[in-house]
């Protein structure tokens, strides 16, 4: 094929370029020997090629006349399948095979799901967070302030504008800098074709200054209800956050190069993970798989600490798990986890237990194994799971035991059940528990963080509906999806492209199976907590009313030990500092690096992270931050130094099988492995 020119200037043969791939069932192997290219298409198959339409050749300046170039462009040759090579054509061959193999399990998975989604009941809100009103005030704010929208559309325009002169620099190969950048942490741009492909860079500044500036206007509105403009704010982030060019497969250049390079393997491969995990979806809805979840089973590699049920009512199953030394601590520590996740996350490996490291430490540990609820259970209340829950948990292991008090964790919602059960107790002057540590865990929701947003009253109005629909207990997806939400671009997208888009089977991780373990609500409990708590903030008030008793945590004398974590976007530091300011004695604060799970959870021997520890509370978070001391990696030894200051003597160390309550099975009991 001959050379064009445009001037003097020679514009060379297309040439093709990448790898080929090797078997269709793995991606990462290699197609043709490790090194060599795909071979060239022929000039008969330059039609596959993406192109512009054939210029007009230009002599001294001057194009020639267009009806001469016309015959050259209706001369060019058609397709002729026998000019390929045998390589090209089995990559054609690959390719069409592939590329109609996904076409197929698209409109399978498609027509599949659609079918369940009309099998579903018809009902529930439009509108369900009642984002609505909520978003007619920001923006009427916004009409009344026209200047202000004026100004917000020209700096945007000027963005723009400053975007496309540097992105002429960068082509000229000139020096250019960027206009606008990931934030710090985002990870969705980080593959070397965002910044060195002039196309997919432009691409990922365009969005950045438009996803920014609408992010930015949102929060510039004043006179609008804190709460509502939050509300606006998250969905604008989610909106923004879902149109990102990394999630589509045409603007995404690494799932570009992965369907090039394996010959639309990755694509096809990608389509029947959605497929498989529509199937697993609720209702037709898309269940997006987050790790390999046939590669563990709760007590064979995941809650394989040794220990005994000891104790089993219709909330609980207590744990006591065999000692690890001779000698042990006099007084037991009762854990109680949260029962909207399960409590193996303390116990995920060996190396990492939480479980297994108390033992170690010479403590004798009780943990309340709370149930999967069903139907039958959904009127469980609030006063049920304080009861059945810690008032008969620290009984059985007081009697265990023979002890008349112990010590008790609660970790997130089981730490604010604590919280309640503790000045309960307080008000009847009753003591079973003589210290408590709470893990990431409130008793003040004034600043929630963004679970707040979805406890409005339309929102918990659909919720109710829901659980009436499921028999009055909420189904564990729907609490994972709510929680997904909340780090969507970590806990959706990235997972939406590896899975669909680059066609990976997602790996084997013992956290994200944890993660999507999730335990029903009964409705009763669940739509108590969320209003009373969340919604009103009564405990932190003094206001909370249980068993006939109006609680308050001033009453509460005993010592406590608060943990937070820096960055944990369940249980904010700011809500558990002003927590821990609640407690009528003497308080512990601490501060973990990184967030909800990975700052409690973190072994001595990770060395990882870090902590801040200050004995005295300030007025403020900041006052307290400002007299803090950094440590570096776990915090779990300096717990340890302050529980065992409350765990009395030594004493020969107990065997869950020789105490006076009866074995009722092993460790890790039979609720835990009910799966919703």
């Amino acid at each position: 094929m001959s050379e064009r020119t445009v001037g003097s200037e020679p514009i060379p043969p297309k040439a093709t370029s990448g790898r080929s791939r090797g078997k269709a069932e793995d991606p990462d192997a290699p197609l043709t020997p490790e090194g060599s290219p795909k071979p060239p298409l022929p000039e008969s198959a330059e039609f596959l090629m993406i192109e512009t339409a054939e210029p007009n050749v230009v002599k001294d300046g001057v194009a020639e006349d267009d009806a001469a170039v016309k015959p050259q462009a209706q001369a060019a040759p058609g397709f002729d399948f026998a000019a390929f090579s045998v390589e090209q054509q089995a990559q054609v061959e690959r390719l069409s095979t592939n590329l109609a193999r996904a076409a197929l399990a698209a409109q399978g998975a498609i027509a599949e799901a659609t079918l369940r989604q009309a099998d579903r009941a018809p009902g529930g809100s439009p509108d369900p967070f009642n984002i609505i009103p909520a978003l007619t005030d920001v923006m009427g704010r916004l009409a009344a302030q026209p200047d202000r929208l004026m100004q917000a559309h020209t700096d945007l325009f000027n963005r723009y504008m400053d975007l496309w002169h540097a992105t002429v620099r960068k082509v000229a190969g000139a020096p250019s800098e960027a206009v606008v950048a990931p934030a710090k942490g985002d990870k969705r741009f980080s593959a070397a074709e965002w910044q060195d492909n002039p196309l997919f860079d432009v691409i990922k500044q365009s969005y950045l200054l438009s996803s920014n500036w609408m992010n930015d206007l949102v929060a510039s509105v004043d006179g609008v209800d804190p709460l509502e403009k939050r509300r606006v704010e998250f969905f604008t982030k989610m909106l923004t956050d879902a149109f990102a060019p990394t999630n589509f497969l045409a603007s995404n250049p690494v799932a570009l190069k992965a369907l090039m390079d394996t010959d639309g393997e990755s694509l096809a491969r990608g389509i029947e993970n959605f497929a498989a995990d529509l199937r697993r979806g609720e209702g037709g809805g898309l269940a997006i798989s987050q790790t390999d979840y046939g590669q563990f089973e709760v007590g064979r590699n995941v809650a394989t600490a040794p220990g005994k049920v000891v104790f089993k009512n219709e909330i609980i199953e207590l744990l006591q798990f065999s000692p690890a030394t001779e000698d042990v601590h006099q007084i037991p520590l009762v854990i109680f986890p949260p029962w909207i996740n399960k409590f193996y996350i303390m116990d995920l490996r060996p190396e990492n237990s939480l479980i297994r490291w108390l033992t170690q430490q010479g403590i004798t540990v009780f943990l309340a194994s709370w149930v999967n609820p069903d139907a039958q259970l959904s009127h469980k209340t609030f006063e049920d799971y304080m009861r059945q829950g810690v008032y008969e948990g620290t009984a059985a292991a007081m009697k265990q035991c023979g002890v008349s008090h112990v010590n008790a964790v609660g970790y997130c919602i089981g730490g604010t059940l604590l919280g309640v059960s503790l000045a309960h107790m307080a008000a009847k002057g009753v003591t079973p528990i003589q210290s408590a540590t709470f893990f990431a865990a409130q008793q003040d929701f004034s600043e929630a963080g963004d679970l707040r947003l979805f406890t409005n009253e339309a929102w918990l109005s659909e919720l109710e509906r829901r659980m009436d629909a499921g028999g009055g207990v909420l189904d564990g997806q729907a609490l994972a999806e709510t929680f997904n939400v909340l780090r969507s671009n970590d806990m959706i997208w990235s997972f939406f492209i590896d899975n669909y888009l680059l066609g990976k089977t997602p790996k084997a991780f013992d956290m994200l199976y944890w993660n999507s373990d999730q335990t029903r609500m009964p409705k009763t409990l669940h739509l108590y907590y969320l209003r009373k708590f969340y919604a009103e903030n009564l405990f932190a008030k003094g206001e909370l009313e249980v068993d006939g008793v109006t609680l308050n945590l001033k009453d509460v004398k005993v010592p406590v030990y608060v943990q937070s974590s820096r960055d944990d976007h369940i249980a904010p530091a700011l809500s558990v500092y002003k927590s821990a300011q609640l407690f009528g004695g003497p308080v512990s604060f601490m501060m973990a690096g990184s967030g909800h799970i990975a700052g409690v959870i973190n072994s001595p021997a990770a060395n990882k992270y870090q902590h801040w520890t200050n004995e005295q509370l300030g007025e403020t978070l900041e006052d307290w931050r400002a007299g803090a001391v950094e440590h570096p990696g776990s915090w779990w030894p300096h717990w340890m130094h302050w529980l065992k200051e409350r765990s009395g003597p030594l004493v020969p160390a107990r065997d869950p099988a020789a105490g006076p309550l009866p074995v009722l099975g092993e460790a890790p009991g039979e609720y835990v492995k009910v799966r919703s």
